[in-house]
């Protein structure tokens, strides 16, 4: 059985590595060994070509119509109130340049306060929360500016090696003007002490991209007996933009 001491030593090594080459790595690696799964979430053959048009046609659509501003507040989706921590977690989608992307759709899933997600595939023996479903979404405004009102989500285990524990997180989608133009990230939360003990937060080897992934505390966006504030902007190109997930897309567990 793989033990949390030989992750680490791996990803040390790994780290040495990306230290020694001098190169700036602000993606994540693909084939990243400490990660046991990543093997299985990348194209091992050539991709086939298609018609963006022609997937177009058969995609859903939206408008600003069809995304209700109470989607973005995932408290008040159910008939009692969800248990944890009440948080609002806010910021900007910008490009390379620092430009607002306007009108775009931003969703979120995560997890409840116990670390653990309403999907079939999650059966870890932490609490269901009947007042929480765990997604929202929203467009982002003429600023680039998004904002959700949630429940702080809880570390949960996973089964990538012995006593393996994913640090809180937020999983983020956003789509461009066009559905095949999606891009999926996760946000941590600042001072997690799992952060070194992660392979899929370590697959990011550049120190710097790492803490790009990580909220930041705002007062400002704190409002007084009623939630705690974060602040995380969303870059989508240039040398500071955010890491983003390979394709295809995670599935709700990172496990899975």
């Amino acid at each position: 059985m793989t033990s949390q001491a030989d992750i680490t030593a791996e990803i040390t090594a790994i780290e040495a590595d990306y230290q020694r080459s001098g190169v700036e790595e602000t993606q994540p690696r693909r084939d990243y060994p400490p990660y046991r799964s990543s093997i299985l979430r990348h194209p091992t053959k050539d991709l086939h070509h298609a018609d963006p048009e022609t997937i177009e046609l058969w995609a859903p659509c939206f408008g600003h119509r069809d995304v209700d501003p109470l989607e973005a507040d995932l408290t008040i989706q159910h008939s009692g109130e969800p248990i944890g921590e009440r948080m609002v977690v806010t910021g900007r989608v910008v490009d390379g340049e620092g430009r607002p992307v306007r009108h775009q759709l931003v969703e979120i899933w995560q997890a409840n306060a116990g670390g653990r997600y309403i999907h079939k595939r999650d059966q870890h023996p932490a609490p269901l929360d009947p007042n929480f479903t765990g997604i929202g979404r929203c467009l982002t405004d003429a600023d680039g500016g998004y904002r959700f009102q949630t429940i702080k989500p809880g570390p949960y285990p996973w089964k990538n090696h012995h006593n393996a524990w994913r640090p809180a997180h937020i999983h983020f989608s956003l789509f461009g003007t066009e559905f095949t133009q999606r891009m999926v990230t996760q946000m941590y939360f600042p001072g997690d002490p799992l952060f070194a003990l992660d392979p899929i937060y370590q697959t990011v080897t550049d120190a710097k991209a790492r803490e790009r992934l990580v909220a930041t505390y705002d007062h400002d966006v704190t409002s007084h007996e009623w939630a705690t504030g974060y602040r995380w902007d969303i870059v989508l190109t240039g040398s500071h933009r955010t890491y983003m997930e390979p394709q295809p897309a995670s599935t709700d567990r990172d496990d899975a």
